[in-house]
């Protein structure tokens, strides 16, 4: 097989989830699976469910046979590319921010301990009002 050149991102493929446009990615090459979807014996909901992580381990477990393998490099349109990240990193809030969320918490605990309390009050009231009837 020769030497694929396209590099594709985990996230760039699991854009390609749908039943008209599939791909997943088995052992850290990118396959699209589009056309093959209706013809899958495990159904397309197996290979749509694969989409968006790499698949080899689900692949591997449903016992695929040497010509299953072989019609997956049919499919193949390039390599994963293992040195973008795979999870999308997060952006880390800086404490100036949270502390601003912690102020606004704070303000709206203070704005609306009316309830609450009124809440308490009501019960209280209606209860030495049942107790009196007694």
């Amino acid at each position: 097989m020769a030497t694929l050149s396209k590099l594709y991102t985990m996230q760039e493929a699991s854009q390609h989830n749908s039943k008209d446009d599939c791909w997943i990615v088995i052992d850290n090459k990118v396959y699209d699976v589009s056309s093959y979807l209706d013809e899958h014996p495990g159904g397309d909901d197996v290979v749509l469910a694969a989409t968006g992580k790499d698949a080899t381990d689900e692949f591997e477990d449903a016992g695929h046979s040497n010509d299953a393998r072989e019609l997956l490099k049919s499919f193949c349109i390039g390599e994963l590319d293992t040195s973008s990240p795979t999870i999308p990193e997060l952006e880390i809030s800086s404490k100036s921010q949270s502390s601003n969320y912690a102020q606004k918490l704070e303000n709206l605990t203070k704005q609306y301990w009316v309830v609450p309390v009124a809440v308490v009050g009501i019960s209280v009231v209606t209860g030495f009002w049942y107790l009196r009837k007694k």
